[in-house]
């Protein structure tokens, strides 16, 4: 029998197929990442391109996507109806600029890291990761020099992080 695009597939099925425990699969329906129908048995019954949805999550877990950020994306797909190839361009192309930006970021807090440890000088007024006797603790959490130098969604510099 051939797979039909209006196939529903019971939750065994769904599990067999993804690979995705059922307790996530009940998650990511209460996060409204998925849908599911009822059958009059009350048996969850999945439609058949939710598949996809479901592996769009795991490829995106693995790039540490936030689950909201899929959730955005997702949220501009149809549910009632398998997306178009159309539908599927415009979020590759989403997550595509995301992906360049987060790997900017990346590359860029790696030339910081590696200015900053490497460079051995140890300048109070230079390096962005020195806190000594916890100074800054009471301007918050984290790296505070850095996140100031770099608040989030701002694109740090491409230069190195000191003279």
């Amino acid at each position: 029998m051939d797979a039909s695009p209006d196939d529903r597939l019971t939750l065994s099925e769904v599990v067999r197929r993804t690979g995705v425990p059922a307790s996530a699969l009940y998650f990511y329906e209460r996060k409204g990442l998925i849908v599911t129908e009822r059958n009059a048995s009350n048996q969850r019954l999945y439609p058949r391109h939710m598949i996809r949805r479901i592996s769009l999550i795991i490829v995106a877990k693995r790039l540490s996507i936030p689950l909201t950020d899929v959730a955005a994306v997702f949220a501009t797909l149809p549910t009632d109806h398998p997306p178009s190839h159309e539908d599927w361009q415009r979020v590759s192309r989403k997550w595509k600029k995301q992906l360049e930006e987060r790997r900017r970021a990346i590359e860029d807090l790696e030339r910081e890291l590696t200015g900053c440890i490497g460079c051995g000088c140890l300048s109070m007024k230079a390096c962005l990761l020195l806190n000594p006797d916890d100074a800054l603790r009471n301007q918050g959490p984290g790296p505070v020099r850095l996140q100031q130098a770099h608040p989030p969604g701002v694109r740090p510099s491409a230069g190195p992080p000191h003279p």
